[in-house]
């Protein structure tokens, strides 16, 4: 199966599927974006991750991890191999023959634990996968002015540090469904600054 390795874009509520979040992956030589729908626990799990924040407790995904490490087993990949009916497959490539069947949503929560690539097949992208059209183009010059740049960037700031520490505290919490809004709402800043 010929496959391309993607990086996790983001992760944004979704409000046309009550709830949930898409989980957006980008092919690292190419354009093409997949955006894969999942639960608000495994968007969480990815999130508090990717942000290198552990919980109190941990989660079920770091459980599935300290097992696999236990158990002298290694975790090489992660693909999403399959599209049926508008639903997403994946598979865990595990030593150097296993292969286990997975949610995406769950595979890409150990590939970021494990720090391991992951994959989509090629037929998987050109059926799902997209071109953003309202991008500029790498290396076009900003089209806001120096000096209002600088406003916002200092008004970004500030609401960058609440944002962060808000989210700690929903983490000291544990309230993982408003730590991973406030994660996007913070990367949604960040993005902006950049």
């Amino acid at each position: 199966m010929d496959k391309i390795q993607v990086d996790i874009l983001g992760l944004s509520t979704s409000p046309s599927s009550g709830g949930a979040y898409a989980l957006i992956l980008k092919e690292m030589h190419g354009p093409r974006r997949l955006p894969i729908i999942i639960g608000a626990f495994e968007a969480q799990s990815i999130a508090l991750e990717m942000e290198g924040i552990k919980p109190p407790r941990p989660l079920t995904h770091d459980l599935m991890k300290s097992i696999i490490d236990t158990l002298g087993g290694a975790l090489n990949d992660v693909t999403i191999n399959d599209l049926r009916d508008g639903t997403f497959y994946a598979q865990l490539s595990m030593d150097d023959t296993t292969e286990v069947d997975s949610r995406p949503s769950d595979a890409i929560a150990l590939a970021v634990r494990f720090g391991v690539p992951i994959f989509v097949a090629d037929k998987v992208m050109d059926e799902a996968g997209f071109v953003p059209e309202n991008e500029e183009p790498e290396g076009a010059p900003p089209s806001t002015p120096p000096e209002e740049r600088t406003k916002s960037a200092e008004t970004a700031v500030s609401k960058l540090e609440e944002l962060q520490q808000q989210l700690v505290d929903a983490i000291a919490h544990e309230e993982y469904e408003r730590a991973a809004r406030l994660r996007d709402d913070i990367n949604k800043l960040q993005s902006k600054n950049t």
